[in-house]
C-alpha cells in the first residue's frame, strides 16, 4: 500500500503542483510561536474521530486549491513579518513530500529566520532514502501515537502502527521530534499503555507531549457512537503519569 500511494504521488507532483485544503494564516496551536499552518488534502488513513474529514479524499475537489511552489511561497510572504514559522498538516502532508521538501527548501533560502515543521501521522517510513531532503529540510515533526498496540490502532484507522513506532525513535534519534500527540479515548483504546510506553521513550529528551482530549463534536455521526469525551480527573492521571517518566512539557488540549 505504501508503495502504490509514493508512486502515485511521485507521478502528481513531478510539475510540483500541491492541493491544498485550506491555510490558516495565524495559528497558535500548530507549533511554537505564531505560525502560518497549510493543511494538505489527502489522508492513507480514516481515523473514527477524524475532525477533518473533508480532507481524507485524495485530489483535488470543489474545496481544493492548486498551489505551486512559488505560489505557496507568495501565501508566506503576505504573513512573514507576523510569524515564527510554517507548519504543513492535512490530511497527511507527507503524502505530498516531494512538493514539501522542494517548498521547505526555498523558505530555508528565502526566509531563513523562519522554521519549518510537519503534523504527520507518521504511517510513512520515514528512515527511507527517498524521504532524505524530506527529513533535511524539515526542523521538526509532531508525530501522533494514536495507540501504542497494534490491535487499539487498527481498530481506530484501519492499519497497523509499525512505521508509527518506528519512525518515533527514528526522529527521536535524528533530533527532529518537537512533540508527540496522543488524542485519548477512553473506552476504547488502551490509554494507559500508549501514555507510559511513549513517555519511556522520550523521557531522556526536551520532546513534548501533548495529551489531546477526545471531544465529539465535528466528529462524523457514525462514528464512536456513545464515547464521551475523558473527564478531567482522568486527563490529569495521564498527565501524571507521563511526569512520572521524567517528561519535562506534559500538556493536556
Amino acid at each position: 500500500m505504501e508503495k502504490l500511494l509514493i508512486e502515485n504521488l511521485e507521478n502528481n507532483t513531478e510539475d510540483k503542483i500541491a492541493v491544498v485544503n485550506k491555510i490558516i494564516k495565524f495559528s497558535n496551536v500548530d507549533g511554537p510561536g505564531n505560525r502560518i499552518a497549510i493543511f494538505f488534502q489527502g489522508c492513507n488513513i480514516d481515523c473514527a474521530y477524524c475532525h477533518n474529514p473533508e480532507t481524507i479524499s485524495i485530489g483535488s475537489n470543489e474545496y481544493t486549491k492548486n498551489y505551486s511552489v512559488t505560489s505557496l511561497l507568495e501565501e508566506v510572504e503576505k504573513v512573514k513579518y507576523f510569524i515564527k514559522g510554517v507548519t504543513v498538516s492535512g490530511g497527511e502532508c507527507s503524502l505530498q513530500y516531494q512538493f514539501i521538501s522542494d517548498f521547505f527548501k526555498n523558505i530555508k533560502l528565502k526566509y531563513p529566520n523562519l522554521t519549518c515543521f510537519v503534523d504527520t501521522n507518521g504511517t510513512l517510513d520515514l528512515s527511507k532514502d527517498l524521504f532524505r531532503d524530506f527529513i533535511k529540510y524539515t526542523d521538526y515533526f509532531m508525530l501522533d501515537v494514536k495507540a501504542w498496540k497494534s490491535d487499539d490502532h487498527i481498530k481506530l484507522t484501519g492499519i497497523n502502527n509499525d512505521n508509527i513506532l518506528k519512525n518515533l525513535l527514528f526522529l527521536k534519534n535524528s533530533n527532529k521530534l518537537f512533540e508527540v500527540r496522543t488524542v485519548i479515548v477512553p473506552g476504547v483504546l488502551d490509554n494507559e499503555t500508549t501514555v507510559e510506553k511513549v513517555s519511556e521513550i522520550i523521557s531522556d529528551t526536551e520532546i513534548n507531549y501533548k495529551l489531546i482530549k477526545y471531544r465529539s463534536i465535528g466528529v462524523r455521526e457514525t462514528k464512536l457512537v456513545g464515547i464521551n469525551s475523558p473527564t478531567t480527573q482522568y486527563m490529569e492521571n495521564l498527565k501524571k503519569l507521563s511526569l512520572s517518566f521524567g517528561i519535562k512539557n506534559v500538556v493536556i488540549i
